[in-house]
């Protein structure tokens, strides 16, 4: 599903005329519902931390404790995904982030911990103590990216009507409904309800979950098992 295609089934479930371009519309529902679609996609991101939008970054440390911009080091930037942050040359986490009584406190401090700990601040990654050059540093992060275009480039924001969506489309584009409701007056109680019912049924299943099982340790081939039978 395109954002055009998106749109116009926005639009056919609201009653509104179909667009046949949507960035370049002058139209001004259409200008509304690109915008409310926009809306969407950076609240989609900020209600779930979805697998879709996540990546993994690596980065060779410098003898420094600035390493680098952040944007730069991980395109598409949000947020680091907590535990994920490991040195893998010498098979050592990357403890933080650091708060800034933290940092303060380690810079204050004579000696140092046994490994680099992170801080972000003011968009640029920092170590403490000063990494040795050469090491590589991996962790996955949250991206502010929830479309991409027609050739794969993932993008933060709509720009072109041949754009797909990186989350689910059928959710977004129920969102429009309810959001160009809301905005025009317009009862949208019941188009909200389903909405939401949609987003916490997405949520609850997206990537997978583990099976938390209390009758029997039988129910899979990995892991440690508890044998069955008469035991107290």
């Amino acid at each position: 599903m395109t954002l055009l295609t998106m749109v116009n089934g926005a639009q056919d479930t609201i009653g509104l005329t179909r667009s046949s371009v949507v960035v370049a519309s002058s139209d001004g529902n259409t200008r509304t519902l690109l915008a409310l679609a926009q809306t969407e996609g950076r609240e989609l991101l900020e209600r779930f931390s979805w697998p879709q939008t996540q990546a993994e970054a690596t980065h060779t440390t410098l003898a420094a404790e600035l390493q680098g911009v952040m944007t730069t080091i991980a395109s598409g930037f949000g947020y680091i995904i907590n535990q994920t942050f490991w040195n893998r040359t010498l098979t050592q986490p990357v403890t933080g982030p650091l708060s800034p009584q933290e940092w303060q406190l380690q810079k204050a401090r004579v000696t140092t911990g046994p490994y680099s700990s992170y801080r972000i601040q003011a968009g640029k990654l920092f170590a403490y103590p000063a990494p040795p050059a050469g090491n590589t540093w991996v962790f996955e992060y949250q991206t502010i990216n929830f479309c991409e275009s027609s050739g794969g480039t993932d993008q933060s924001a709509w720009a072109a009507d041949t754009d797909v969506g990186l989350l689910d489309e059928n959710l977004m584009q129920m969102g429009l409904v309810w959001r160009f409701k809301k905005k025009n007056g317009l009862d949208y109680s019941e188009d909200f309800r389903i909405y939401e019912q949609k987003l916490a049924n997405e949520t609850a299943r997206v990537g997978g979950k583990k099976v938390l099982d209390m009758a029997s340790g039988n129910q899979s081939n990995t892991g440690i098992y508890v044998p069955e039978g008469s035991w107290s």
